[in-house]
């Protein structure tokens, strides 16, 4: 049997001009690649145990440096965007070739990983890295094959990732030097110039949200996912800042995954097999989870020690905020496994308004959640990126505009006919300013938002009553236990009423303005649910 697994992993290395490399190290186990990592200099040993690293100049996700091979089999069916740039195919085949070329006498790293919880919808990859931690993190990331699949796996897609070997722009079609390519006729993804891993892990995402509407009839959705005792499911989603991990590690509640999850007719499976976590002033007390998830083997990604030590400083963000821990979901305690639920009773889209404009939480009609789930709002605060001196309205697509191969309007139809479906409830939260905005209000305390939260879970709001706000026309209830009436609703908990107007009047002329560019997709269903100026 091991005789014919080297002959397929030579015949492999044939096919895709590997022959000529140096060393090649398949599926070394995690603590093999974390000696590796340590004695390439690639990181260090926490006091924990965790290996920390360095991304070198990326310290995030490059989306306008994202490019997918334009070809018969894309040409009609991709979203042709600001982040989904199309490049030749020539330009691609001349790429790999210099790559080959680079990778000659070089050590690789490959492993056998797959996407997708459940059998029936399995993705199986082969990722090649030649770099040691990076592999640790697919390893960690995606889903972990057994011996005896091992013995029997064809890759269906491939990821090379090199991230020294830079682009040139003038012979490869990209805009500079680093690049993430996806190839669906022959089913590749390139990677080169950034150290940054989650460009690993979205890239495979984004493979899924092409694949999985068009083969399967699967809504893939950038979402978190838990269970409660009885088996009910609730899905979050949300962009950075509004509380997913937070609130969907919940230890009442079993998680299914924090990122990246599929619907189908029976129910939600997780894509992943780990957790890629923020730890930007992590601490016991507020992600307890997260927190005791940080041991032996767990990757930190541009983190700082304490002077002196081998402690870990959570509140040093001096290369970037955007640390993150990379984990096998097994760290967590309390994780389904398999990572599946049953169909989600209900959604939650999680939004950090900084404007103090929407209700700590509301109910949406199926038109209005199609309409915020294409919108995909937020709020970014002054001090996250440079020139931001005031809180800006943040939109992105689905809650994930930067991987979305298909139009936005073609995921929330399919969520609008779910709901419809399966008789699911939609709830916008947010988990940012009350009473007033940044500066003048304050943010919604996180117990207020897990008791409201948990009200929903119960059914207590099945039987509540609410109130129509004037110009989103949301349903916003009336009361709940252990939340001020007077939280509850923005216009009550405003003290300067005309400010508070011209506020929402602001922030739905930016959700009008948003939509534009996805108007002449959209059905009248859809362009129903949003905002009421007049």
């Amino acid at each position: 049997m091991q005789q014919l697994q080297e002959q397929a992993r030579a015949l492999w290395l044939a096919k895709m001009a590997l022959t000529h490399v140096g060393k090649v190290h398949w599926q070394l186990s995690p603590i093999v690649l974390i000696e590796e990592a340590i004695q390439r200099r690639e990181g260090r040993l926490s006091q924990e145990g965790a290996l920390v690293c360095n991304t070198g100049g990326f310290t995030g996700r490059s989306p306008r440096d994202k490019y997918i091979v334009q070809d018969d089999k894309t040409r009609d069916t991709l979203w042709w965007s600001s982040v989904n740039t199309p490049l030749d195919p020539a330009y691609f085949d001349a790429l790999y070739q210099r790559i080959t070329q680079y990778l000659k006498g070089k050590e690789i790293y490959v492993r056998d990983v797959y996407a997708n919880a459940l059998p029936a919808y399995h993705l199986p990859i082969r990722v090649v890295n030649t770099v040691a931690w990076h592999n640790l993190f697919c390893h960690h990331i995606f889903l972990r094959p057994t011996s005896e699949v091992l013995r029997d796996f064809t890759p269906e897609f491939t990821i090379i990732s090199v991230p020294n070997f830079k682009a040139d722009p003038s012979l490869d079609g990209t805009r500079g030097p680093n690049f993430t390519i996806i190839n669906f006729s022959k089913k590749m993804i390139l990677i080169g110039g950034t150290g940054y891993a989650g460009e690993l892990k979205k890239s495979i995402f984004t493979v899924l949200n092409y694949l999985m509407p068009q083969k399967y009839q699967v809504l893939p959705m950038h979402c978190a996912a838990n269970m409660g005792e009885q088996g009910d499911t609730a899905i979050f989603f949300g962009l950075s800042g509004t509380g997913k991990t937070t609130l969907s590690t919940d230890p009442q509640r079993k998680l299914i995954g924090d990122d990246a999850h599929g619907w189908y007719d029976q129910g939600v499976f997780n894509f992943e097999g780990g957790c890629y976590a923020k730890t930007i002033n992590l601490s016991p007390e507020k992600e307890p989870q997260v927190f005791r998830a940080i041991k032996f083997g767990t990757i930190l990604e541009n983190m700082r020690f304490v002077a002196g030590t081998r402690e870990v400083d959570y509140a040093n963000a001096t290369v970037t905020e955007n640390m993150r821990g990379a984990y096998p979901i097994e760290h967590i305690p309390n994780v389904v496994i398999p990572s599946a639920g049953n169909i989600p009773q209900h959604i939650f889209f999680l939004t950090c308004d900084a404007l103090g404009v929407l209700p700590p939480i509301a109910k949406l009609s199926r038109e209005q959640a199609m309409y915020h789930f294409i919108s995909g709002y937020t709020a970014k605060l002054e001090g996250t990126e440079v020139g931001i001196t005031v809180p800006q309205a943040v939109f992105s697509a689905c809650f994930g505009t930067a991987f979305l191969p298909l139009h936005p309007t073609q995921y929330a139809t399919m969520l609008g006919q779910k709901m419809e479906k399966y008789a699911v409830s939609v709830w916008l939260v947010n988990t940012g300013w009350v009473g007033g905005g940044y500066g003048v209000g304050e943010r919604i305390q996180l117990a207020h938002t897990r008791t409201l939260i948990t009200a929903v879970l119960s059914g207590s709001f099945s039987e509540a009553s609410y109130t129509q706000h004037p110009v989103f026309g949301i349903s916003i209830p009336t009361r709940c236990s252990g939340v001020s009436e007077n939280l509850l609703n923005p216009n009550s908990s405003w003290q300067d009423k005309a400010n508070y107007a011209a506020q929402t009047q602001a922030l739905a002329q930016a959700f009008v303005d948003n939509f534009k560019q996805y108007e002449d997709f959209a059905s009248q269903e859809i362009r129903s649910g949003g905002p009421n100026l007049s």
